[in-house]
This record gives C-alpha cells, structure tokens and sequence, in this order.
C-alpha cells in the first residue's frame, strides 16, 4: 500500500495546513474524536487532547518539540473497548511502536482506530521544554520544524533534544495508516500524505486530496537523518558500557535513586496492574534492615534501588521502544533512557526482534522457535 497525496499548503503554513487536514478529518460523519497534541488555553505547554469539537483544533500542535508523556498508554486505555466509533490519534512513531506492542499483550485494539503520524523531528525534555515555550511566541513550533528539517541546528537557546531523540533510528511512522511526510519534501509545494494501510488509502480517498508522487529526495533525506543518529547512538552505547560495566560502576551511575518509580509509570509498555516492586515483597521488616547494617556496618537507604532497576530491564528489554520518557520522569537526572536502551538495542538484535515493527511478530520467549539458539542449546 503506498497511495500518495496532497495537501495544498494553507497561508504558507505548515500548521495551519495539519489543523486544516485534521479537522477535514474529524468532519467525516464516522469520526468521533482526535486525539493531538494540543497547546493548553492556560499555558504555554502542550499536551495530548482528546477533541470532538473542530473548533478546538486551532490549538492543535503536532509538530511542536515537545514530548510530555508517551501517548500509546493513552491510546490503549481509550481502545481496550469499543468506544462507539472511530477515533483518529496523532502519534509519534514511538508512540506507534509503543502502543503496538500494547495490542500484542491485549491492553489495546486497533480496530475501530485511524493511526495518523508525522516524521519525527525530535523534542526537548519536559524541563527544557517549558522554559524554551516562556521565552518564545506561538509561531516557535512553526519557525523550530522549518529550521530543522532545512538541516540547521536542532538547538535552541543552546539546549539541545533529549538523547533519546538524538539516538533514535525509526524517525518515520511505518505503522501508520496515514503517513505525513516531511524529510524530503518540498513542503512550499504541499504536503505530501502517504496511505500506509488499506484504512489510511480508503480514508484519504474520501478526503478529495490531490494525488502526488513519492519524493525523489525522501529516500535520502530519511537515510541522512538515520545516520546521523546513528552515529550519536553508537557514542551513546560505548559510553553507557564504560560507565556501566561492573557491578561497583553500575552503583555509581544509579546513586541517586530515590525509588520513587516514576521511570516506571512513565514507560508506555510497562503495563502490570500491580508491579512486584508496589507489593510486600519489597516492604521489608525493620529487623531486617537493621541485620543488613550490623552484618555491612552501614546500607544505602532506600534499598533495592539497583535490583529495581535491573528487574525492569529483565522485563522490558525485548519491548523498550527507546522514547525517553524514564529519563524524562527521573527528578534526579538517571540517564535511564541510555541504559535501556543499550541494552534493549542489544537484547532485541539477539532475538532477531525490534519492538512495535510489526503487530503479527510475537514477542520474544512467548512462542516456541524450532532454531532458536541452537549454538546453545544442541
């Protein structure tokens, strides 16, 4: 499936151009809600909005570099029962690929469900987010796209993107039933809209847009941008493995845990009702504690820090889909995010798996495979 369009560009603006097409969309008689990234009324912030009423998607922002939260948590929550209609989301390919991985563990469907992404130019943490958006006026998400993808700095008042977005290698929404695509095109000339499914091309279809063609220059443009960040994430793993790689070194570099599990509620695909770590499993008696100091002479307080951690990554590595957001949730600043990553990138490439590439690929040590690591086992 690979029908194109496009969307005639509205006063030159590419925002203007995404709230006029969404609110094409949400006027279909099918279409009950859009859920979008929107600038709040009484800050300037943004966060996702779950809209019905197309007046409210002058605020619409999904090109703006910020990132709050991972809306794939969101999505499933909105779809783990039929709702009563169709329901568009506005996502970033990580969010995608997160909220994939959802369906596959049954916390979501994608059935009554339009999938709607934007090549990701990446975003700044929460933090560096909010004082950027004090400084700057509402044209900032407009002026920071058009700079970045015209191949200028990604910096903004020398605070660069999170890491996570500086190392990430599946900028473009595959999952996508309606693509928008902005590396590579010539946006003065429109913007280009690719059917990434069945349900994306019907719907389209439906939108009266012009037909277009695949941009001569999106192949490229995508591999530059992959490239660079690949390089990044490349430093990124050599450096977390010299800081990481003995037990004395891995302390030092989670120290200021506080166990407040933030990483935890924020991660899209950690999806446990009840984690083993909020059970009395970990509610230890005090003698305990005071045995573990007579026996150590002293204990760091609160215990468990590095275990928790090395148990989320046990469960997690096979579907972390590299968004950030544990760094983002951290309010001591524990680079998380490069330590998970580093070794889901690793533990994914063994099993031969990327998580959220494809819904029917059954994750790892769910299914039996007749050659799996026969070097091991015989």
């Amino acid at each position: 499936m690979a029908g194109y369009f496009k969307a005639d560009l509205v006063e030159n603006s590419l925002l203007k151009t995404l709230r006029a097409f969404l609110k094409t969309m949400l006027d279909m008689d099918d279409i009950r809600s859009i859920l979008v990234p929107c600038r709040l009324p009484m800050k300037p912030r943004i966060m996702p909005m779950l809209v019905s009423d197309a007046s409210y998607l002058a605020n619409a922002d999904p090109i703006a570099p910020s990132f709050p939260l991972n809306s794939a948590r969101i999505v499933s929550r909105l779809t783990r029962k039929t709702a009563g209609g169709v329901l568009a989301v506005v996502l970033r390919p990580c969010e995608m690929r997160a909220f994939v991985e959802l369906v596959k563990l049954n916390q979501g469907h994608p059935d009554d469900l339009i999938l709607v992404g934007l090549d990701c130019i990446g975003a700044f943490s929460n933090r560096d987010y909010a004082g950027i958006a004090d400084r700057h006026d509402s044209d900032f998400s407009e002026n920071y796209c058009w700079n970045v993808l015209s191949g200028k700095d990604t910096k903004t008042d020398g605070t660069d993107q999170t890491p996570a977005c500086r190392t990430c290698m599946q900028p473009v929404p595959d999952q996508a039933d309606i693509r928008i695509q902005l590396f590579g095109s010539r946006l003065e000339d429109g913007l280009c809209i690719q059917a990434g499914s069945e349900k994306g091309e019907q719907r389209l279809s439906r939108m009266q847009l012009k037909s277009s063609e695949r941009s001569l220059q999106r192949d490229s443009a995508v591999e530059q941008v992959i490239r660079v960040r690949q390089s990044n994430c490349e430093n990124m793993i050599a450096e977390v493995e010299q800081k990481t790689d003995s037990m004395e070194k891995l302390n030092r570099y989670l120290a200021d845990c506080v166990n407040c599990y933030n990483c935890r509620v924020a991660c899209p695909v950690c999806y446990c009702k009840e984690c083993v770590f909020a059970t009395d499993v970990f509610c230890h008696e005090p003698y305990q504690y005071l045995r573990w100091a007579d026996r150590k002479g002293a204990i760091k307080m609160p215990t468990d820090t590095v275990f928790y951690h090395l148990t989320r990554l046990a469960h997690m590595s096979t579907a972390c889909v590299g968004c950030g957001q544990c760094s983002n949730a951290c309010p001591n600043d524990i680079p998380v995010m490069e330590l998970f990553k580093s070794v889901s990138l690793r533990t994914q490439k063994i099993f031969d798996y990327q998580a959220g590439r494809d819904v029917q690929e059954k994750p790892p040590l769910t299914s039996f495979r007749e050659n799996e690591y026969e070097d091991i086992v015989g």
